[in-house]
């Protein structure tokens, strides 16, 4: 996409629900619920406990996810189904957020239920939202439009982030997360959602759909059993999910375990906050500088450098503990958040544009589901791995060592991969 060719109302709705989502995954999942959680609903408990149910909260919302994606997902592909799935989970979402407000010291179960099925309702709506790209943008901007859709979500979602900020500011300082404006900051993050919700709700439209037939949810478990027996037909889509699979829970367990694991290693949640905030920040240039080097050195080819810059990640994570000096340390973790920043956006954009052109338009919710079953279940075990074995050995770095594992393998198999067209 040039600069010569504006966004079309249905690009521009579709890159701003990223804005509206996005405020989600940095308050809720990333940044400010998690250290809720620690500190405030499990209150009390051993840290190492902690990090391990917060894992656990998250392996379960995938799994739910993973269970529900493609059955769902191919009947969405119906005429009209798309956008009624879109909006029955972006409510389910919005209205758990704001239920955890209800949370009360202590109650960590309660906690991890309602954060559960507010994660579900929010992965949910973008397993239909991703899947609307195809109707959004040609082939040829796909790369474009996908990595827009990240570069704004992570800048836009930091407006919130920092209103949610100020409000702890201003509470009398405990050493911890105020609670009460800690919730207030939960009601901020639905509303913000819902606002960059309603352009997407309005304007986007199914352009590519199956016609509605008798007995539409019988006729759609056979059309996933058809595919599933035409596997072969879809290869290179479905080793692209294979390699999709272990790479992105690397990076999953990464943005989604980070805050737990520095929480562990002693950094002040202020700290931590900064710290997100900056990778919030870096995440937006490089995600579009992502999406422009893709058409130069290829999809394909960015993707592998994200990889391998994940990899360094792992690789410095792990050595973080043994480094002694206070600011050395800080420094470290200063260098694994501007790393992080450079690809998390980019990895994410173009996997999403990849994919999309390797599947058949008509049939975009029901391949987006499979896309979404190997990343759910990719963040299924991700988490666990890392949590499990923090767990037994007592320390999370050896949690983070592990992810190196997968990292390596996604790398192999896309190498085998051919570049999507």
């Amino acid at each position: 996409m040039t600069t010569q060719e504006p966004l079309s109302q249905q690009e521009r709705s579709w890159i701003l629900y990223d804005v509206g989502n996005s405020a989600f995954v940095l308050v809720m999942v990333t940044a400010i619920m998690p250290i809720f959680f620690k500190d405030y609903a499990a209150a009390g408990m051993p840290a190492a406990t902690t990090t391990a149910h917060w894992g656990m909260a998250n392996a379960a919302a995938s799994l739910i996810l993973a269970i529900l994606a493609p059955i769902l997902g191919t009947l969405a592909d119906y005429q009209h189904f798309k956008i009624r799935f879109f909006a029955f989970f972006l409510v389910l979402g919005l209205v758990l957020t704001l239920m955890l407000t209800s949370v009360g010291q202590g109650q960590w179960l309660l906690c991890l239920c309602l954060y559960v099925i507010a994660r579900v309702g929010w992965a949910g709506a973008n397993v239909f939202y991703d899947a609307f790209i195809v109707d959004v943008a040609p082939g040829n901007r796909m790369d474009q439009i996908s990595a827009s859709g990240y570069a704004w979500g992570y800048i836009g979602s930091v407006v919130p982030f920092l209103m949610i900020i100020a409000l702890i500011l201003t509470a009398p300082s405990g050493g911890g997360l105020p609670v009460f404006q800690t919730k207030i900051g939960f009601v901020i993050v639905a509303v913000w959602w819902l606002i960059f919700s309603i352009p997407m709700l309005r304007h986007v439209r199914q352009r590519y759909y199956i016609r509605p037939m008798a007995a539409p949810i019988l006729q759609g478990f056979r059309r996933l059993k058809q595919t599933l027996a035409e596997i072969k037909q879809f290869k290179q889509a479905f080793l692209f999910l294979l390699a999709y699979f272990f790479y992105i829970d690397g990076v999953g367990t990464v943005i989604t375990m980070s805050t737990a694991y520095g929480r562990d290693l002693g950094f002040s949640v202020f700290m931590l906050i900064a710290v997100i905030l900056f990778i919030q920040i870096i995440a937006f240039p490089f995600a579009l500088v992502y999406g422009k080097l893709a058409k130069t050195f290829t999809t394909k080819t960015m993707l592998q450098a994200g990889i391998i810059i994940y990899g360094v990640i792992t690789l410095i994570a792990f050595m973080l503990p043994e480094i002694k000096s206070l600011f050395y340390k800080n420094l470290t973790f200063w260098i694994i958040a501007f790393l992080v920043g450079s690809s998390m956006g980019g990895i994410q954009a173009l996997s999403r544009s990849f994919f999309g052109r390797l599947i058949p338009a008509e049939k975009s919710a029901e391949f987006f589901g499979f896309y979404n079953v190997f990343g759910k279940f990719a963040a299924i075990t991700g988490p666990f791995l890392m949590g499990s074995v923090g767990a037994v050995t007592g320390h999370s770095r050896w949690g983070v060592l592990s992810i190196l594992i997968l990292f390596t393998a996604g790398f192999w198999i896309l190498h085998h991969i051919g570049e999507a067209s």
